[in-house]
């Protein structure tokens, strides 16, 4: 039932007053991984998203969204049930918060064919970049090959030859994959798939010691990485064989969990917390007002940048989702102020942005941190979006 404000009216001299209606908040349906050993990573995203609906002077301000949050607990029927609850009786028309992509693969098939709108905050797989964009799917993130890419880009600069490759076995591990060795060029002497959700790595880890590579590439997201970092460390091999990673396996969160146990590490990423830009400084400073010492990661970073990209497209069509080719027009000009300082959509609605190095450290202070060095790739997209016919 829709709200009901009071306005008055002059007619005729006398002053009217009476109830009048006005509109329901926007549904935004968020749904995300809450539990398990990755559960920290959807609650970032979820954290994230929200500190830009509750910004002072941002593009909610006036207009808060009602956010529908559930926890899809990794499970792709579970998050498939909670979609189609929020489309039919939520009567939601913008989506958000998914981190794995075998959730993706379940929830956003749906969400388009209701000809709803998701944007991605994480996960973002090949199927939608290229003859399969959509006009409806946005990624605020990174098409999947970008995570690849980037890491293959940083360890062909530090003059490494041989891979050891590791990552889960569902579509964006294999998508890493495949994207880490179109950008390496180099040799990869091994490439191993696990599975999504495990935690001992003892087994792969005796077979890099066999293998000695010149560098491992471990994508392991959240507390998989943890779990592997820790591993890997305490068999002694961190300061033997070095490894290259993305962010989703080495995190702000998780170099401060790991300690000595991540110095060393290289990552790449298209963010980090050390950014000097307005953006970043001002998403860094409003996270840690709210939540004190806990570590801002790339993930509260995109689910901010979710949050003011949808913010900014509603605010242009004044809060309104009756009109869908206008919200559409007006997230295609990506028109807010992103973390990252350099982005734009491709012509697949995927982003084009920059890569950097940075290197899990030790301050002097005792802390851990990591820290941003070179920029690895400059205003890189994906290979995809060539193929995309919007």
């Amino acid at each position: 039932m829709r709200r009901l404000t009071s306005i008055c009216a002059a007619a005729l001299g006398i002053v009217l007053c009476g109830p009048a209606l006005a509109k329901d908040p926007v549904k935004i349906g968020l749904i995300t991984t809450l539990s398990g050993p990755a559960g920290y990573l959807g609650a970032d995203i979820r954290d994230g998203f929200m500190l830009a609906v509750d910004m002072k002077g941002g593009p909610f301000e006036g207009n808060k969204p009602e956010v529908l949050i559930e926890d899809d607990g990794l499970k792709p029927g579970q998050a498939k049930a909670i979609a189609d609850r929020f489309l039919k009786t939520n009567n939601a028309k913008i989506f958000t918060g998914i981190v794995f992509g075998n959730i993706a693969a379940a929830v956003v098939p749906d969400v388009l064919d209701a000809k709803a709108i998701y944007v991605s905050p994480n996960s973002a797989a090949t199927g939608f970049a290229g003859k399969g964009c959509s006009p409806n799917y946005f990624v605020v993130s990174f098409q999947n090959d970008g995570q690849g890419e980037s890491v293959g880009a940083l360890a062909k600069s530090l003059g490494y030859k041989k891979a050891y490759l590791l990552a889960p076995n569902y579509p964006s591990g294999k998508d890493m994959l495949q994207a880490f060795k179109r950008e390496f060029g180099g040799e990869v002497i091994a490439e191993k798939y696990t599975n999504l959700g495990q935690t001992d790595f003892a087994v792969e880890i005796a077979e890099i010691r066999a293998a000695n590579p010149d560098f491992v590439h471990g994508f392991q997201p959240g507390g998989m990485g943890i779990a592997f970092l820790r591993q890997y460390h305490q068999a002694g091999l961190l300061g033997k064989i070095p490894l290259v990673m993305h962010a989703a396996s080495m995190d702000q969160a998780m170099v401060k969990v790991l300690k000595d146990a991540a110095v060393g590490v290289q990552v790449a990423s298209q963010w980090n917390d050390d950014f000097d830009n307005p953006a970043s400084k001002a998403f860094v400073a409003a996270w840690k007002a709210k939540y004190g010492d806990r570590p801002v990661t790339s993930y509260a970073a995109q689910g901010y940048d979710a949050g003011l990209l949808i913010g900014s497209a509603l605010k242009a069509t004044n809060f309104s989702v009756d009109n869908m080719d206008a919200l559409r027009a007006a997230m295609r000009k990506a028109d807010f102020a992103s973390v990252r300082g350099n982005f734009k959509f491709d012509k697949n609605q995927h982003p084009i942005q920059d890569w950097f190095a940075l290197t899990a450290e030790k301050t002097s202070g005792g802390d851990f941190v990591l820290k941003t060095g070179k920029k690895v790739l400059s205003n890189h997209g994906d290979v995809y979006a060539k193929d995309c016919q919007m």
